[in-house]
């Protein structure tokens, strides 16, 4: 096969990566970049790879460097500093490398085919296994805050009492000896899965004890964790 390799020249550094890398606010990277921008257009440098961006209020919002002037940029930074935004540069270059092979006969043809077909069937994989995260997230935008478990089981497209059955097996939900309301397991409370909705009652008519009853309600991130099991189990 033949190869062509795409040029890696062109790789540029965003003003906000170079804050990132090196630990600075990104307003101090933009003065230093117009220091350098000024110096530079003093001497003569080529500046054509030097682009800002300007936002709606026509305020800078980043700067776009290539290679060149990252460097220049840098020489006034210190060694660790200029050592991570290098190291970047130069995992940016190795990913702009692009190998494209041509086939140069059937055989090579028919392998290219079936690499793409393996590359497609890892990629419809990876969108299998996604698929009850997506699902999950659409169920969490339709149902809002937290919500009751029969409420839950029809957002989730099963019978409340196969809900109620399954988040009392899998200890999501438990009765107290002798009682009759459902009530949520702590450590479903403590990871924001499940809370209470606390609703008062009257008082004992014998010793007057205020009183209150605690029903358990499914959070949104419960939901979202509830779709994508019964997405797994399915």
């Amino acid at each position: 096969m033949n190869t062509i390799v795409a040029p890696s020249n062109t790789i540029t550094m965003s003003s906000r990566e170079i804050a990132e890398l090196t630990g600075k606010q990104h307003k101090d990277v933009i003065r230093d970049i117009r220091v350098m921008r000024k110096a530079l257009v003093g001497d003569g440098a080529d500046l054509r790879h030097l682009h800002e961006i300007k936002d709606g209020r026509d305020y800078t919002s980043e700067f776009h460097l290539d290679r060149l002037l990252t460097e220049t940029l840098l020489t006034g930074y210190s060694i660790p500093l200029r050592h991570r935004v290098v190291t970047r540069l130069s995992e940016l270059e190795n990913v702009s490398r692009h190998v494209v092979s041509i086939p140069q006969s059937l055989p090579e043809a028919l392998r290219l085919a079936a690499d793409l077909a393996d590359r497609n069937g890892e990629l419809q994989r990876v969108i299998t296994d996604q698929a009850p995260k997506v699902a999950a997230i659409k169920r969490l935008a339709a149902a809002g805050g937290a919500i009751c478990i029969t409420d839950a089981a029809k957002q989730l497209g099963v019978a409340p009492s196969r809900l109620f059955s399954w988040l009392e097996q899998h200890r999501w939900i438990f009765r107290r000896h002798g009682g009759k309301r459902w009530v949520a397991y702590q450590p479903r409370i403590s990871s924001g899965h499940m809370t209470h909705k606390v609703t008062a009652l009257r008082p004992d008519p014998e010793t007057g004890i205020e009183r209150a009853a605690f029903d358990p309600m499914i959070t949104p991130k419960g939901l979202t964790r509830l779709a994508e099991l019964m997405q797994e189990a399915a």
